[in-house]
């Protein structure tokens, strides 16, 4: 990593206290740098979508629906993450036991079309590691408490989740021990925060949704940020010994059951275009349990801690970005958004790029990795390649 003298005698204002702003204010204040920490919520992150998230790091499953670049800062991310946990002082629940894939009967031929499609994209990417099909012997061995209603499957190795709520608390302690002042309930504007070029060297737009206004026509973006709507489960369920992720392969949608710690599982599967916070659809929620109830039966026993909804900020290609600004006589600007469905997945990826950009004003990380970097027009433009 970047060495943690170019930021030691840097000022930083991050603006936004989700998991990116945490991850960035916690490694900036680590090297060296002065940071701090804006939020108009409180510390408890109850308004970022990483509360709500499953945590899921899965490249190779998700590579069948997301692009290239996002599936390479995901398997970047992968090592990372067991790296940022194990530097933390309070511990994370961080699982790498691969993800399984199951089907009903009536679908076996979507599951073969699925298989087929992870299958070229390990032939594009060799480093995500292949699929491995399942029979019924060997799926007894990876995950013997589906198999009274299951006979085969589809394990995808080296896939990892962790839990989102611990890794948001974690990021906490960690900013309290560092003593990073943290500005609670604190609603600002990056503009205003770069007008005292003397208090800040950089200001970090993290805001996620917040920073819809902000996202319109930037830069050489011109890509405008919208919510999509994601509905989670949260369920206790003793009865039920799921190993690893397990994801459903659904006439309509991939259903995805998360185990935590504790015997909770967070399940999860609808995508609304719609940036509506009410609560869960009666829909949604009988589609989510009905489906679950038939990969195990002791679901039906489980308790409903808690239906949870979140949109997720999402750019026009459904891709994130880095967008920079740079002025006379104000504080440089950098803003990152678009993380989608896929915050946990790539924001170490993400994290490493701003860094290597924060302290040597260009990134070959996101150059190899497909991320967007964009420049504003600016009267002293930073070296930084463009991404397409």
């Amino acid at each position: 990593m970047e060495n943690s003298g170019s930021f030691a005698n840097g000022k930083y204002a991050i603006v936004g206290a989700g998991l990116m702003g945490r991850l960035l204010a916690v490694a900036l204040a680590k090297r060296g740098a002065q940071v701090e920490l804006f939020e108009k919520g409180g510390s408890d992150a109850l308004g970022s979508p990483a509360r709500v998230a499953a945590a899921m790091l899965a490249p190779l499953a998700e590579s069948a629906i997301t692009e290239d670049s996002v599936v390479r800062m995901g398997i970047h991310s992968l090592p990372r993450w067991q790296q940022l946990i194990s530097e933390l002082a309070k511990p994370v629940y961080f699982q790498q036991d691969g993800t399984l894939i199951l089907w009903h009967r009536q679908d076996a031929t979507d599951a073969e079309r699925f298989a087929s499609h992870l299958e070229r994209n390990c032939g594009r990417n060799s480093a995500l590691p292949k699929p491995i099909h399942l029979d019924g012997k060997s799926l007894a061995e990876i995950e013997p408490s589906v198999t009274d209603r299951f006979s085969q499957g589809l394990y995808l190795p080296n896939e990892g989740q962790l839990d989102n709520r611990q890794l948001l608390e974690a990021l906490l302690v960690e900013l309290a021990l560092m003593k990073v002042p943290c500005h609670w309930h604190e609603a600002v504007e990056p503009d205003q925060l770069r007008k005292d070029r003397n208090r800040f060297d950089w200001v970090i737009d993290c805001r996620g949704l917040g920073a819809k206004e902000a996202w319109i026509g930037t830069g050489n973006s011109s890509k405008d940020l919208r919510g999509v709507r994601g509905e989670v489960i949260r369920l206790y369920a003793p009865e039920v010994k799921l190993r690893r992720p397990t994801r459903l392969i659904h006439p309509r949608y991939p259903i995805y059951i998360a185990p935590k710690e504790d015997d909770v599982y967070v399940v999860g599967a609808t995508e609304i275009e719609s940036d509506d916070l009410s609560p869960m659809s009666v829909r949604s929620a009988m589609e989510l349990l009905s489906a679950i109830y038939t990969i195990h039966s002791g679901f039906a026993e489980a308790r409903i801690l808690e239906m949870a909804t979140q949109c997720r900020p999402t750019l026009k290609d459904n891709l994130p970005e880095i967008c920079l600004d740079q002025k006379v006589n104000e504080a440089s600007l950098m803003m990152i958004n678009g993380l989608y469905r896929h915050g946990f997945m790539i924001s170490p990826a993400i994290l490493d790029c701003a860094l290597e950009i924060l302290s040597t004003g260009s990134s070959a990380t996101a150059m190899n990795l497909g991320l967007q970097i964009n420049t504003a027009t600016t009267s002293a433009p930073l070296e930084v390649s463009a991404c397409v």
